[in-house]
């Protein structure tokens, strides 16, 4: 195969019949069958699909990474008119470049920002050190990392995950490659930055002619920056066309169905109209014991009182530099019985923080939060935490973390009904998981036997196990396809309407919030700028800070009636 160096043509790229499977030939699986794709220079093309569908598969094909016994196949796979020649060392950073979905396995967290950037940008475009440093600190500045010349000799983890994510895309687009494949680049993104990094790609790919493969279940990237949308179903492309025309007028049915399932930004829905694969099932005996919850000891759920957490950093040599973040500062809320209360703001902002205290997971340093009349406060002793969190449980954003992986779901559901008879126990794990839309005969499985939406459900099922009053959800849909996210969401709901119970929905997502929320409070910087009505919120903001929120949502275009 020719280099696509020095080609004349700019014909973009143009793959033909790629076919990707995995396992050994006779035994081979296929993640994607006889696909083709085109992207000309400057274009943004959105290859979308729930997880499973063959997404990162074709990315993966187009960088030659796909492990063994997999393999992949095409046709045809060009680059300006010439074929890839992935034997050359340049093919793969200067020519084809890629910005993973997780930066915190994407970057070596034994080298510094700096010395990754320099070595990338001196191995492919032959800069000096000095001349490649000036170019690592250019590239971080034009992703938005404020301060990039001091923060350009600082490690990863030294990052927070949004800006972590920065610094993969400024990785990827150091040297101008030709084609960029974005795996999933702004699922770790606040809505602003997320917003800026969209645009920054867009304007990369016009300004440098570079193609680009837009990999996301994000329907909301795809009508902001795509130019052309192929609708992945099982290894399939199911439906391909120019972007506006697909999202308003999508002809097969999954594509309809995927883009019903997105949580519209400037409207409320009272249910999303998506087919639930496991359809909850309610059990008489499951549902009397589930309302037959302790007593509470207060008629206000959840509330929380002029609540401060400091986290004190330390300092360079001798503690010089040392200083004190106020992540949580003189917040105050309550929740009413059966409301759901939205708490919304960018990475850094304190929501989660403030979750954890309120879940007693991490002490305060001055206020206190309140769960049905038991107060949790600086100078709470230990011992009377398992008190002060009796009828309160909680969801967390990532569900495999979450659960033990030596456990079988059944252990893990009955651990927290251990005031339930063992034999009681037997017989309602079966019921709970069929409530929450799985099968019955998998609480003998583990949690890697599942996907991370059913992963999600055995969470929920968990936190049920526990008859809580008060639900905390921190990001729980925000690593799951957005069919899967209109399940979750719904299931959500309905345990609202039928137990009775309470939640704090935790999350950067704002159009779920506009969904799912009663009330929201906006956080910034640790403080409530902004708390009311979800609708008073959203359609007449007060506070400027989330006014520039919502200015970012992106919104889909209105789909056509079916002729």
């Amino acid at each position: 195969m020719r280099s696509i160096h020095g080609a004349s043509e700019t014909s973009g790229l143009r793959v033909r019949g790629l076919t990707v499977s995995y396992g050994r030939r006779g035994h081979a699986v296929p993640a994607v069958e006889a696909v083709d794709v085109d992207a000309a220079p400057g274009e943004i093309v959105a290859i979308v699909g729930e997880s499973g569908a063959g997404k990162t598969s074709i990315g993966t094909a187009l960088l030659d990474l796909v492990d063994p016994p997999g393999h992949w196949t095409a046709r045809e796979v060009t680059l300006d008119g010439e074929t890839i020649d992935y034997r050359t060392t340049h093919t793969r950073g200067r020519d084809v470049s890629v910005i993973f979905q997780d930066p915190q396995t994407a970057l070596n967290p034994l080298f510094t920002v700096e010395s990754q950037l320099v070595h990338m940008v001196r191995h492919h475009l032959g800069l000096d050190r000095g001349a490649a440093k000036r170019r690592a600190i250019e590239m971080l500045e034009e992703v938005g990392i404020p301060d990039a010349v001091a923060r350009v000799g600082q490690y990863p983890h030294q990052f927070s995950g949004g800006m972590r994510q920065r610094v993969v895309i400024a990785l990827a687009l150091a040297c101008r490659p030709r084609l960029v494949i974005a795996d999933e680049p702004t699922s770790a993104l606040d809505v602003s930055i997320r917003a800026q990094i969209l645009a920054l790609i867009r304007r990369l790919c016009r300004e440098k002619g570079m193609a680009c493969l837009l990999i996301t279940h994000d329907m909301g990237a795809v009508a902001q920056i795509s130019d052309r949308a192929v609708v992945m179903r099982d290894g399939r492309a199911v439906e391909t066309g120019p972007t506006t025309r697909l999202l308003s007028g999508a002809q097969h049915p999954y594509s309809r169905a995927l883009i019903a399932a997105v949580p519209p930004a400037h409207r409320r829905l009272p249910r999303f109209a998506v087919p639930d694969t496991g359809a909850a099932v309610t059990d008489a005996e499951l549902e009397r014991w589930l309302r037959d919850r302790p007593t509470a000891g207060g008629d206000t759920p959840l509330a929380v009182d002029e609540l401060t957490k400091v986290f004190r950093l330390p300092g360079r040599l001798f503690g010089r530099g040392a200083r004190a973040v106020r992540a949580v500062d003189a917040v105050s809320f309550a929740l009413a019985p059966g409301e759901i209360f939205g708490l919304v703001g960018e990475s850094g902002s304190g929501k989660s923080t403030l979750a954890q205290i309120a879940a007693g997971l991490r002490w305060p340093d001055a206020g206190e939060a309140r769960v049905l009349g038991r107060r949790f406060g600086p100078t709470t002793p230990k011992a009377a935490l398992r008190g002060y969190r009796q009828g309160l449980q909680m969801v967390f954003q990532d569900p495999y973390s979450s659960l033990n992986r030596r456990m079988t779901v059944l252990e893990t559901i009955l651990e927290p009904m251990a005031d339930t008879p063992r034999a009681v126990g037997l017989r309602l794990v079966p019921a709970l998981l069929e409530r929450v839309g799985l099968p019955r005969d998998v609480a003998r499985r583990h949690p890697h036997a599942f996907s991370g939406g059913q992963r999600q459900r055995i969470a929920i099922a968990r936190a049920l196990a526990g008859r809580p009053r008060v639900l905390i959800c921190d990001e729980p849909t925000s690593a799951l396809d957005v069919s899967i996210q209109a399940q979750i969401l719904n299931l959500l709901k309905d345990l609202r309407d039928e137990l009775g119970l309470s939640m704090l929905l935790i999350t950067h997502d704002l159009p779920v919030v506009r969904q799912m929320c009663d009330r929201v409070g906006v956080m910034q910087s640790g403080r409530l700028v902004e708390m009311g009505p979800t609708e008073r919120v959203f359609d007449a903001p007060e506070a400027s800070y989330t006014q520039m929120l919502l200015t970012h949502l992106p919104r889909l275009p209105e789909r056509q009636p079916a002729s």
